[in-house]
């Protein structure tokens, strides 16, 4: 049995993604332009570039190149930060907001089917469990990368 948790655990934000995708095509957006626009709603508007790309995953010239294609949309807007002008701050255009309302209703309705049959206890349990096997994974990462162990 637990050797199936990893690949189960895996295998879920492949899965997630995937119905979001086809959720989310009617509105003309690829799954790299609805998680950034969704990701930058959530963190909140004017967080460096770099601070969206960490918390999306991606590697900045990634996201650079989304942003782009997200401006000529009309739905972000870049600004240089005020202490370093090679940075740049991301805002949501007023366009952005009602794509980005649809955006959440579509996340809603489908993590509600997603966890169809959990109780609140139920997803709160799974919460701590996530949030301890993320905390041992740190860890261990943290102590990789430290060297070799004897």
């Amino acid at each position: 049995m637990a050797s199936t948790i990893g690949f189960r655990i895996a295998r879920l934000p492949h899965l997630w993604r995937s119905i979001l995708d086809r959720r989310l095509a009617p509105l003309g957006l690829t799954q790299t332009r609805w998680v950034t626009l969704y990701h930058l709603w959530k963190l909140g508007e004017g967080n460096p570039q770099c601070d969206l790309a960490r918390a999306i995953g991606v590697e900045a010239p990634s996201l650079v190149r989304t942003l782009g294609q997200l401006e000529e949309q009309g739905l972000v807007e870049r600004r240089a930060c005020d202490n370093d002008r090679r940075s740049k701050r991301i805002y949501l255009t007023p366009a952005a907001m009602p794509l980005l309302e649809q955006i959440d209703s579509v996340v809603l309705a489908a993590r509600q089917e997603m966890l169809a049959g959990l109780s609140e206890q139920d997803l709160d349990q799974l919460d701590k469990w996530l949030a301890l096997i993320e905390a041992n994974g740190l860890t261990i990462q943290a102590r990789d990368q430290d060297g070799p162990t004897a």
